[in-house]
């Protein structure tokens, strides 16, 4: 990008960044909360950009005010040396900062976990899964909600979906997502199953969707092509837990995407929440569609829709966690287990940053 860019996508951003100091300022916005939260979440992306560039504006006067009184007093020249140094560390800052990102990174989500092959022992993993990323969640007190789930006869889940969301704006419009986007995948677990009598070590999977939360102004759906059916919640074995049709199944008929939620108690909650998934999901497809006409101009980001593509294994008897998109391997399983999952995280983000930052179309190499 030339710097005649960087000039004009500058003064574009730090533009936006005033008009919304200006719309927050006003009490009129925040008579509509989800005009009021969109407006906040943008403000909080620039501030970075509009602080940074703040700092740099300051130190650039401060250095131009320092070598006009080095000739008088050796004081100022220190200061003016000091001052020099500055710079180039805060325009590297701003060129980083003024990159194209993922638009979704201030967005909330919805993790789905679902057992795979491997039977109660893929279940019992995909529980396990579900615990590490509430505890991570917990961790940045971002708040979780199970929207919907099916237990296994051992404990485990078959299927679940979090949803996952911060409180308040997200601080330089880092949302969930930015963080929690690198999940989705095949996870696989090499392990000695609680099923197991004769202690052999055994694989089995799970598969993770994340998707980035749909908000009612970027999917619109016409409740015609939706059919819906009721039906009784069951719990593990198949079991009916609940003696009215409260559980809903939603059938969006234009894609062929099928929800289905039986969490809570009233028909009308299990409805509002299985359409939360569903404008996640047509969400999502309206970004791949995109991604696809735009051909290798997004692949620096990393989201997958996609559950068919291994990208981690947790093996306990070693203790050992590997991302294979990065080649990223430590031994401390049994503390991601309980939501210690930044030095992987930190590994993917710098690994997409740095694609970013070297323009490359390949983005993260997967496995």
């Amino acid at each position: 990008m030339s710097d005649t860019t960087d000039s004009n996508r500058l003064s574009v951003l730090l533009a936006e960044h005033s008009e919304l100091e200006q719309q927050l300022a006003d009490p009129s916005i925040h008579a509509d909360a989800g005009v009021a939260r969109r407006v906040g979440r943008r403000y909080a992306e620039l501030s970075p950009i509009a602080a940074t560039h703040g700092q740099l504006t300051q130190v650039q006067s401060d250095l131009e005010a320092a070598e006009e009184l080095a000739g008088e007093d050796p004081d100022f020249a220190d200061e003016a040396a000091k001052l020099r140094e500055r710079i180039p560390e805060l325009e590297e800052k701003l060129a980083e900062l003024l990159l194209p990102r993922d638009p979704d990174d201030s967005r909330d989500v919805i993790v789905e976990i679902k057992a795979g092959e491997g039977g109660e022992e893929s279940a019992l993993f995909a529980g396990d899964l579900l615990r590490m990323y509430m505890r991570y969640a917990e961790k940045y007190g971002w708040v979780t909600e199970v929207m919907d789930s099916q237990d296994s006869d051992m404990g485990g889940v078959k299927n679940v979906s979090l949803a996952v969301k911060t409180k308040g704006n997200p601080e330089g419009g880092h949302g969930v997502w930015s963080r929690l986007k690198f999940e989705g995948g095949v996870h696989r677990v090499q392990r000695v199953p609680a099923t197991e009598s004769q202690g052999r070590i055994h694989t089995s999977a799970a598969g993770v969707l994340v998707l980035p939360e749909a908000e009612d102004v970027d999917v619109e759906i016409n409740m015609h092509e939706l059919r819906i059916d009721v039906y009784r919640s069951s719990g593990p074995g198949g079991q009916s837990v609940n003696t009215t049709d409260s559980a809903v199944r939603i059938t969006h008929e234009p894609t062929g995407i099928v929800v289905s939620c039986q969490n809570e108690k009233s028909q009308l909650q299990n409805k509002e929440q299985a359409l939360r998934i569903l404008r996640a999901r047509l969400l999502a497809a309206k970004q791949e569609e995109a991604d696809a006409a735009a051909g290798e101009a997004r692949r620096l980001q990393v989201r997958t829709v996609d559950r068919s593509e291994r990208v981690r294994t947790y093996n306990f008897p070693q203790n050992r966690i590997t991302d294979h998109r990065i080649g990223f391997t430590a031994h401390n399983l049994d503390q991601v287990m309980q939501g210690d999952l930044d030095a992987v995280l930190d590994a993917l983000s710098a690994a997409e940053r740095a694609a970013r930052l070297e323009g490359s179309d390949e983005g993260l190499q997967r496995a």
